[in-house]
């Protein structure tokens, strides 16, 4: 998939805490985040850990959303008994209803994969989204991820595991 001319991802600071925080708090993120609370400290976790990397998503400079890659080691016992070890897992939304439906979001979720890989020593990247969101389901099919199986995810309830393994040099 091509990247949309002009989307850029840039590193998340403290500084951006607000705005994310007000776009996570919004029932339409909340529908396939989860709960503020529980979304909120998974941000922070990314926002601060050596582990994780936390993206802005922006369009010609506007910031329409955020995403972040955190090495799924760090989700511990809650990890798919099948999830390779050296995984990543990535999630994304585009918060600004105005630029959802055209792609934005899985050509950020896209651009991060490309950033895990060129930056780490990962060997595949997941991403967990409820199965009653099609619409991502069919565009992460699109930039190469495939289904593994059906969670029982606890802030969203069943959610596909979708795998992107490493390719090969």
């Amino acid at each position: 998939m091509a990247t949309p001319p002009r989307l850029t991802l840039r590193a998340a600071t403290e500084r951006d805490w607000p705005r994310i925080r007000t776009w996570l708090a919004r029932p339409d993120i909340q529908q396939w985040w989860g709960p503020s609370a529980g979304s909120e400290a998974e941000v922070i976790m990314a926002l601060g850990s050596d582990l994780a990397m936390a993206r802005i998503i922006e369009l010609a400079g506007e910031p329409i959303g955020y995403c972040h890659a955190i090495d799924a080691a760090v989700w511990g016992q809650e990890l798919p008994a099948d999830l390779p070890p050296g995984t990543w897992d990535l999630d994304v939304f585009v918060a600004d209803p105005r630029y959802r439906g055209q792609g934005y979001g899985p050509a950020a979720l896209a651009m991060l994969r490309e950033e895990v890989f060129a930056t780490t020593l990962a060997v595949a990247v997941s991403v967990f989204t409820s199965i009653e969101n099609e619409a991502a389901v069919r565009a992460y099919e699109r930039i190469g991820f495939r289904w593994q199986c059906i969670l029982n995810d606890p802030a969203v309830g069943p959610a596909w595991f979708m795998l992107y393994e490493r390719p090969s040099r």
